[in-house]
């Protein structure tokens, strides 16, 4: 009796100790997330950077005035095409011809002082030939004769630095161009040197070449060399599509932005652009290599910055830090911390562990919409 009884405990503590097995088991496999898993997709070939621009002439310049005076006249109007030397317009400069006048009567009177002092001299010289004068009267007669020649050598550069002042009263065009402004009316006071009366005259941009400038990031700069070919985007309707040629590169990267200056050459000889149009550069990135591409919700940030959950062979997770390039809408450029043959999870929850073991399965492959393709649009 006592040995059936011992068997029956026995079995009894086996069968609830397998139980418990069970249980433990059961409770530790519900514990395991399920995830799903992608391979990053990539794109291979050029990359399109596409930045915003403004047009310019391949010379602009404001146009002031050099001397005073109010404008008696003015030739051209806004939209004019303009030669070099072309006159813009006229201003009447009443102080300035008083004062060469009066300056140029200066010049005549140091110029009959100048023949006086010049016979003195020599009437001296030839006195002191005979020693009927001291050599300190001669010297103080050449003196006063080298003091004449100098004031004739001011009296000159006056007269000609009025006489320039004069001839700036002639606005004339520095170079063949377009008037783009024009702020002059007959009789507006103008004054060279005023912060409120010398104001801009004229506005001129050269149009048949332009030019513009953007500012590359630095992790694009390498792909950037002069000479290559730019394609432009202006938004018309329909949308214009032309072509310009980087022209210069700078030689330094603007510590404050981490971005380098790109100059971009455009043709214009039939005119259907416009100094201070907007554009969308495109910049063909040479010798760009295979991109990465993961979709958004794999993607975890953080204060330390974006990070990924990879999935390790031991089917353990592991978290990735990651720097991210372009994001594409359905997809995001990822540029370091993660290779082509590694499995990234989908949606990977706030609360995942380093080293946490999960059961995953590869998600669906969609019908490609936004796929390698769309990283040619910068």
């Amino acid at each position: 009796m006592l040995a059936v009884l011992l068997l029956a405990g026995g079995a009894r503590t086996w069968v609830n100790a397998e139980q418990a097995r069970a249980v433990r088991a059961g409770t530790e496999a519900a514990a395991v997330r399920s995830v799903l898993f992608i391979r990053p997709e990539v794109a291979r070939g050029e990359r399109t950077l596409t930045l915003p621009a403004t047009l310019r002439g391949r010379q602009e310049a404001a146009i002031h005035a050099r001397t005073n005076g109010y404008v008696k006249a003015w030739k051209k109007d806004i939209g004019d095409r303009v030669k070099q030397g072309e006159v813009l317009a006229l201003i009447d400069t009443p102080e300035v011809d008083q004062d060469l006048a009066q300056t140029r009567a200066t010049l005549q009177q140091i110029q009959a002082r100048l023949e006086l002092t010049r016979t003195s001299l020599a009437r001296w010289e030839s006195l002191r030939g005979s020693n009927a004068v001291s050599q300190q009267e001669l010297d103080e007669r050449r003196s006063a004769f080298q003091a004449a020649q100098a004031d004739l050598a001011a009296a000159r550069a006056s007269v000609q630095r009025l006489e320039a002042l004069q001839q700036f009263g002639r606005i004339v065009a520095p170079f063949d161009a377009v008037v783009v402004r024009r702020h002059v009316e007959v009789g507006a006071l103008v004054a060279a040197g005023s912060a409120t009366a010398n104001r801009e005259l004229y506005y001129l941009a050269q149009d048949d070449v332009l030019r513009l400038t953007v500012a590359v990031p630095q992790s694009h700069l390498d792909g950037v060399k002069v000479g290559q070919s730019v394609s432009l985007r202006l938004l018309e309707r329909p949308p214009l599509k032309l072509a310009g040629m980087v022209r210069r590169v700078a030689g330094g990267i603007d510590a404050a932005t981490r971005s380098a200056q790109v100059e971009v050459e455009v043709p214009n000889a039939g005119g259907q652009l416009k100094p201070g149009g907007y554009v969308e550069v495109g910049l063909e990135l040479a010798g760009a290599g295979p991109t990465l591409f993961v979709p958004p919700t794999a993607v975890q940030f953080r204060q330390d910055g974006p990070r990924v959950a990879v999935l390790n062979e031991d089917q353990s997770l592991s978290l990735r830090p990651v720097k991210l390039g372009r994001d594409l809408g359905r997809s995001v450029e990822v540029i370091e911390g993660l290779s082509a043959d590694e499995a990234v999870v989908l949606n990977p929850p706030d609360t995942v562990q380093a080293g946490e073991r999960v059961r995953a399965s590869e998600a669906p492959k969609e019908a490609p919409k936004d796929g390698p393709k769309s990283a040619r649009k910068g």
